[in-house]
């Protein structure tokens, strides 16, 4: 996922990751995009699934004869979660999807990519390096993504292969507009997430995409970079106390 939603209601404390079946959405628009671009071939893959993605890797050398480029980009953003409504099961269910899918179609593709000199990009999210309220697992997650990046960019330097990420802060998405939806006042949420960034707009996937594109065929001499792809989010200072935080006032030195 390519967005870090605005806070939304807490949900039930037995929550855990319940992703979206793999079947119906994800493979409608992906037969989708096969009919409107000429030459794209749509495989359906569980990254959390070490065999589909086995799958995934010999079937694109079958029909390509050569990988130059994979694009980890599989994730979900739970909703948000004070750390005691966490579980163990939830976050290790985060972490096989967010984190372990990456890492799997990366060292299977590998092989492949060092014959082409090909590289690596991971998406990663803003939050892995700034922090996000209620959201400490999908935090975790994407921080080692972020590391990840960095120590396979090293060990694969000596094979020509590049390794990168992209890191999205507010990201204009069909899951966006559902969990701010979910929220009690939906326009309030947009508009905090708007107004997050200093160009007082979100992003849009196809920002992210030419992002991708320009690590992909451009960026030759760029390995282990993390490319922030946020409007400026992380910029300057901002309010950061909670309601419930205790404040207090400064106080001269004695």
């Amino acid at each position: 996922m390519t967005q870090d939603p605005a806070p939304q209601p807490r949900p039930p404390s037995d929550f855990e990751v319940q992703t979206p079946s793999p079947s119906l959405p994800a493979e409608a628009r992906g037969r989708a995009v096969e009919r409107e671009l000429p030459g794209t071939v749509f495989l359906l893959c569980d990254v959390t699934r070490e065999e589909d993605v086995r799958t995934l890797v010999s079937e694109t050398i079958r029909r390509f004869g050569r990988l130059d480029c994979i694009v980890n980009n599989a994730g979900y953003h739970p909703p948000p979660q004070w750390p005691e409504e966490t579980s163990a099961q939830g976050f290790r269910q985060l972490l096989e999807l967010n984190l372990l899918g990456t890492y799997t179609l990366t060292k299977l593709a590998l092989p492949h990519l060092r014959k082409s000199r090909g590289n690596v990009i991971n998406i990663s999210s803003l939050v892995g390096a700034i922090g996000q309220s209620q959201a400490v697992p999908y935090v975790a997650t994407k921080g080692a993504v972020t590391a990840m990046t960095k120590a396979l960019a090293l060990d694969e330097s000596q094979y020509g292969v590049r390794v990168n990420c992209i890191s999205p802060g507010n990201i204009w998405t069909p899951l966006w507009e559902e969990l701010a939806a979910s929220t009690p006042d939906p326009t309030a949420t947009i508009r905090e997430g708007t107004l997050a960034q200093p160009l007082g707009r979100m992003g849009q996937p196809a920002e992210v995409a030419a992002a991708a594109v320009f690590l992909a065929s451009e960026a030759t001499f760029c390995t282990g970079t993390e490319l922030l792809v946020t409007g400026g989010a992380e910029l300057g200072y901002g309010r950061k106390a909670g309601q419930a935080a205790p404040v207090e006032a400064p106080t001269a030195p004695s």
